[in-house]
């Protein structure tokens, strides 16, 4: 089969960061499905594994956790799907990803695709679906009922990216909370008013801005973003017994401490860490099985923003010269290997 690999890049322009493999097709068994991919979409994760996050590539590398496909083939083990289902998910940073023709992928990862949805507009859904899911509701523990957290606020950092595009829209569509997003440029501002925000504030300026909104603090800040680069924003916004969730690390060291005299809590999500650490890995399934629900219902919309074109060297390329540069909103997406 045919796979876009890596050695390993910083540089995304260096020459050979991707090259086209010709690879044999996995087998499939155990819980494992054997999936022909139809549309792929990038994530930052996959710009820093690229460029050593996880450590030196030493072998060509197939990355990609994010794809929509048909089952070819299903393990023994594998239970509640047939060949022939198209399924989404993000799948496991420790095996081989979806820039290639076929994968590999535990069954307990997937769930069939929203049938109301084009490929591309599935593929661009299950890591930050599942980023969102994980944060709102396992990390900040909101309610999943129109009638909850009315009188509280939620602060979404970064809302014009893939997963800040997602999390509006569960937050609007699955509470009653206020919803407010930070974006600087008008185009993404509309996105996320299109997403799901009541408000949007410019981060740039985030506590004034805050303030001439009439929000003085929050009861929860989902940060899609760099916590160095909002750490203090975050600690003055944040209300007292309040609760903070971000998905991006930093190079930058924050005073964890500032956070003591309000008693407010600061949780990581990591979407990868079930499968990673082999733990409740069958939730990520459900998850996706019930956002896949909602999407069919017109609760939750998909969060492409572009379709870069078929899965190729120069197009995964360009994604990822992309989302390097922060000129990507919503999720950027690639078809089929031609």
């Amino acid at each position: 089969m045919k796979a876009i690999t890596t050695r390993g890049a910083v540089d995304i322009q260096k020459p050979g960061a991707f090259e086209q493999s010709d690879i044999p097709r996995p087998e499939v068994q155990g819980r494992d499905a054997l999936v022909r991919i139809e549309a792929v979409s990038v994530n930052p994760v996959d710009t820093k594994v690229r460029a050593g996050a996880l450590g030196e590539l030493s072998e060509p590398t197939i990355l990609g956790w994010d794809a929509v496909g048909t089952i070819e083939a299903l393990g023994s083990d594998a239970e509640g799907f047939s060949v022939g289902d198209r399924v989404y998910y993000s799948g496991e940073v420790t095996r081989p990803g979806s820039n290639a023709q076929y994968q590999l992928i535990d069954s307990l990862l997937m769930a069939r695709a929203p049938q109301s949805l084009e490929v591309e507009e599935s593929a661009a859904l299950p890591l930050t679906a599942l980023t969102a899911w994980e944060g709102l509701f396992d990390k900040l523990r909101l309610t999943r009922d129109t009638g909850a957290h009315g009188e509280q606020t939620l602060l979404v950092i970064n809302g014009a990216g893939g997963a800040g595009s997602i999390a509006l829209q569960m937050a609007r569509q699955l509470t009653g909370i206020r919803v407010i997003a930070t974006a600087s440029r008008e185009h993404s501002a509309q996105w996320c008013r299109d997403m799901g925000a009541h408000d949007v504030v410019n981060h740039h300026d985030l506590v004034k801005e805050m303030e001439n909104l009439g929000v003085a603090q929050v009861d929860y800040i989902f940060n899609c973003h760099d916590i160095g680069v909002h750490w203090d924003n975050m600690v003055a916004l944040i209300k007292p017994l309040g609760e903070i969730v971000a998905i991006a690390e930093t190079h930058k060291t924050v005073d964890l401490n500032a956070l003591q005299p309000k008693a407010a809590s600061f949780h990581w999500e990591f979407m990868f860490a079930r499968p990673l650490h082999d733990i409740q890995r069958h939730l990520q399934g459900r998850a996706l099985a019930t956002i896949a629900g909602l999407i069919d219902e017109g609760r939750l919309r998909s969060t492409l923003g572009e379709i870069i074109g078929p899965l190729s060297v120069d197009n995964l390329t360009r994604a990822h010269r992309l989302l390097e540069e922060g000129h990507a909103t919503g999720k950027l997406v690639l078809t089929a290997m031609e």
